[in-house]
């Protein structure tokens, strides 16, 4: 790559990777020199480790505790692990509490998800081109020999299975085993033992582990002895209060030990007493209330150490408001005279590295397809508004910021939350740091994510206070309380089973969902409509079920006693979080996702205009050219791709695509009442728009069979070609404001570096942010890169290897992205300036 071109501009990141540097290397930034020396040392070799203490010493209490209740059991569990994990003190850490092994990347494997198909998804997994994964041979003797024949028949994923009468289990699953997913209705309950999540980090640096404890000894002790109900449903879960916050305290004082002897042995004077600061802290944190701004980075650590050896977090857990719950500790520390801005870069990157090198293991073939590039995302959140609805941005939010500006990590991800009072500083901030090109931070929108969470009923002081979560979602620590994994609906699929009258193309030409009449006989738009919406509505319906399903099965298979006693009102009901049944004073806030938005309203708009309005060409003519995609009919391909196409401020398109969220979000709204479950149309499709595409035929907008659909809510491939705010427009006008069943929408919007290039540059940034918020659209998120880039970093993958992209709501590093997702990427429109696309 040849930076010099003055007719070029090129990204911070893309000119350090020229220059074979990283972003904020230690000649420019001193104060990183120690996040240096960890980076070089554990991600020299990028094939992630697959760490199986975890399930081994899982399955062993699990084997032992059975009959117990669950929540109990799964406490009795962690103390188990927190006994006998190997302890790591990392050479050059400040943060301790790792949970594998130190070699590098890692994960951990969770066999009450998957056990009875793991040994075939780690043998896969090996040999995944594009995220491999390491595992020893005598480890995977264990799992085939040891973990699979224990878990074969508890596993959920075989208890799930087995719930879905065998006439629907082919809407989700291509074979008899559940092994390869069909995505006609996902599921993603099979690749995660929760739904993203936060716990509340402010009550355990602020109280600590004993005072949680103490109270439910002290109400343990109140217990009715002579109420056989209530014994029933609190006793087993206040002893499992007591025991998880014992696993807690005796994980930090086995690290205390370990750093101290270490200490004991150390030459280095500078080391030793680094070595002595963490015994210390591990003495005293989580234990007890954090005093110093360390002490509260590293109870919230040993926090997060323990919910991954716990339970497969889906994407992992957010960091919450990192910039409010550690301000207090900061700000102390400062005016003491104990801590500098240096230090606390220093404290962040360590807590990065060791994040960045825990990861979700792609060991299921879903897994493998829709979390790509090894995705997972510890949101921290700055900004935004305070509790009594004053801005909220402090010294602490410019540090986060700076840090992810000078950090070479594809995580932890970064939210910045905005309203339209934010400081035109923060936005400067926030644009200085969009601009380096990692795909930092995304943005949430306090004027859409407000509103319609207190139309669902939400607390107003709780919501004012919420963090970013997952790709794009929301959490409200003490008040969410929904944890189930949830379903995904393949939009684009039921245009296709309304041209071929219920029949899946890659399936044959057996019916496969409903038949809604042959095309070619439907005398106007109306009718296909109606079709379409019959279509559409049975695959909500389903998904609907299998929601169901899936909450049951929880219930039964899972408990997370670590997230209970965080959780202030799951803590006072004595109710796990993952029971099927409403805890009182939360909100059941879950979702069906609608993934291929833009190709289905693009689909059905050139139906509209082609067939039934201009009538270019008839029915039969354009099931022709679909049916042999496109081979010898590349002009009525050029003619579909000429039409009306949602990401351009369209009316024609964007009224189609409010018209498909309506009719989502009349079954959707309809299981609220029957429920009161809010299960609410999200269009955020991580990596999943590459394998739904992949099991439909051609596509009426001109996509090819087997192409990707599109992504999130973001316009069809290279389709929004009227600038970036006309993108804004067209998710503005496809909304359908009258309805609360909506949740996020991800936004994926791709500039050159040219177009935000100086100080005029980032003005004109904090200008599109603007319209955003005056929007009230949910969310948006940014790549910066030159398209030639991309094409480079394929063609020469080592040179590229600290390359990153943003993908959905994460980043993640270029060349361990499969082809096929790294073509997606590069087929995004990259927007020249602020005006029309490119």
């Amino acid at each position: 790559m040849d930076t010099s071109s003055a007719s070029v501009s090129y990204s911070p990141q893309e000119q350090a990777i020229a220059s074979g540097s990283y972003v904020g290397n230690e000649k420019n930034s001193p104060c990183h020199s120690r996040f240096q020396k960890i980076f070089k040392r554990c991600f020299a070799n990028m094939v992630p480790y697959v760490d199986v203490n975890r399930a081994k010493y899982f399955t062993e209490s699990m084997k032992e505790t059975e009959g117990e209740p669950l929540v109990l059991r799964y406490a009795l569990a962690m103390k188990h692990l927190a006994e006998n994990l190997p302890v790591y003190i990392e050479e050059d850490q400040l943060l301790v509490g790792r949970v594998g092994t130190d070699k590098g990347r890692y994960g951990l494997l969770y066999p009450e998800i998957i056990g009875d198909i793991m040994g075939e998804g780690l043998e896969a997994a090996r040999k995944n081109l594009s995220s491999p994964l390491h595992i020893d041979d005598d480890d995977l003797c264990f799992v085939k020999e040891e973990l699979v024949p224990y878990w074969k028949d508890r596993a959920f994923h075989k208890k799930l299975i087995q719930s879905i009468p065998k006439e629907l289990r082919k809407f989700t699953y291509a074979t008899p085993d559940g092994s390869v997913p069909r995505p006609y209705v996902g599921e993603q309950a099979s690749m995660n033992g929760c739904l993203q999540w936060v716990p509340d980090y402010e009550k355990i640096i602020r109280r600590g582990a004993a005072a949680i404890r103490r109270e439910a000894e002290e109400r343990l002790a109140l217990l009715d002895r002579n109420n056989a109900k209530e014994l029933w449903e609190k006793e087993f879960f206040l002893k499992a209060m007591m025991t998880i916050c014992d696993a807690l305290v005796t994980w930090a004082k086995r690290h205390a030990r370990a750093a101290r002897s270490l200490a004991a042995s150390e030459q280095d004077p500078v080391r030793r007493a680094e070595l002595e600061n963490i015994a210390e802290n591990c003495e005293r944190v989580p234990e007890y209330p954090a005093e110093t701004f360390h002490q509260a980075m590293q109870s919230m650590w040993f926090v997060q150490s323990m919910i991954r050896l716990e339970r497969c977090v889906g994407f992992m857990l957010g960091n919450g408001r990192m910039d409010q719950y550690l301000y207090p500790y900061y700000k102390a520390d400062v005016e003491a005279g104990r801590l500098t801005d240096d230090q606390v870069l220093e404290l962040l990157d360590c807590l990065w590295l060791q994040e960045a090198q825990f990861l979700n293991l792609p060991v299921s073939a879903q897994s493998a397809t829709q979390h790509e590039g090894y995705a997972h995302w510890e949101a921290a959140t700055v900004g935004g508004q305070t509790r009594d609805g004053e801005d909220a941005t402090n010294e602490l939010s410019y540090l986060i910021l700076r840090s992810r500006r000078e950090c070479p990590l594809q995580q932890p991800d970064l939210a910045a939350r905005i309203h339209a009072r934010s400081p035109e500083a923060f936005l400067w901030a926030v644009a200085e740091t969009v601009k380096v090109g990692q795909g930092f931070p995304k943005l949430y929108n306090d004027e859409e994510i407000i509103p319609l969470h207190l139309a669902k009923g939400a607390p107003l002081l709780d919501i004012m206070d919420y963090c970013a979560s997952g790709c794009t979602e929301i959490r409200m620590p003490n008040v969410d309380s929904y944890t189930s994994p949830c379903t995904q609906t393949n939009c684009t699929a039921a245009v296709e089973t309304t041209l071929f009258n219920g029949r899946l193309k890659s399936c044959g030409e057996e019916l496969f969902s409903l038949e809604t009449g042959d095309p070619c006989g439907f005398c106007s738009w109306e009718e296909f409509w109606n079709a379409f919406k019959k279509q559409i509505q049975f695959m909500m319906r389903y998904a609907l079920f299998l929601q169901y399903q899936i909450q049951e099965q929880r219930g039964q298979s899972y408990a997370a006693p670590m997230e209970d006693a965080l959780h202030d009102k799951a803590f006072a009901a004595c109710m796990d979080l993952d029971t099927p049944r409403s805890i009182p004073g939360t909100l059941d806030l879950g979702f069906v996702e609608c993934i291929g938005f833009a190709t289905a309203v693009d689909s059905l708009a050139a139906v509209k205009q082609f067939v039934f309005d201009e009538k270019v060409f008839t029915m039969r003519e354009l099931l022709d050219a679909l049916e042999c995609n496109f081979e010898g009919k590349e002009h009525i391909r050029r003619i579909l791709r000429s039409g009306h196409c949602y990401g351009n401020n369209d009316p024609y398109a964007d009224s189609i695509g409010r018209d498909i969220e309506a009719a989502c979000q009349e079954v959707l709204t309809q299981n609220f009442k029957n429920t009161g479950v809010h299960l609410d149309l999200r269009m955020v499709s991580i990596t999943a728009n590459i394998p739904f595409g992949r099991i439909l035929a051609a596509s009426p907008n001109g996509r090819l069979a087997g192409m990707p659909v599109s992504d999130g809510s973001s316009a069809s491939q290279g389709m929004d070609v009227s600038g970036p705010t006309a993108v804004l427009l067209s998710n503005f006008h496809s909304k359908n404001w009258a309805s609360t069943s909506r949740a996020a929408r991800l936004l994926n919007i791709k500039f050159t570096p040219g177009a935000v290039a100086g100080d005029e540059g980032t003005r004109r940034l904090i200008g599109f942010f603007r319209a955003f918020c005056d929007l009230k659209l949910w969310h948006v998120q940014f790549n910066v890169i030159n398209q030639k880039t991309l094409l480079a970093a394929q063609k020469d993958p080592q040179k590229y290897r600290n390359l990153m992209v943003r993908v959905a709501g994460y980043s993640a590093y270029f060349v361990e992205l499969s082809t096929a997702l790294q073509n997606d990427i590069i087929s995004r429109n990259a927007h020249d300036d602020f005006g029309a696309g490119r």
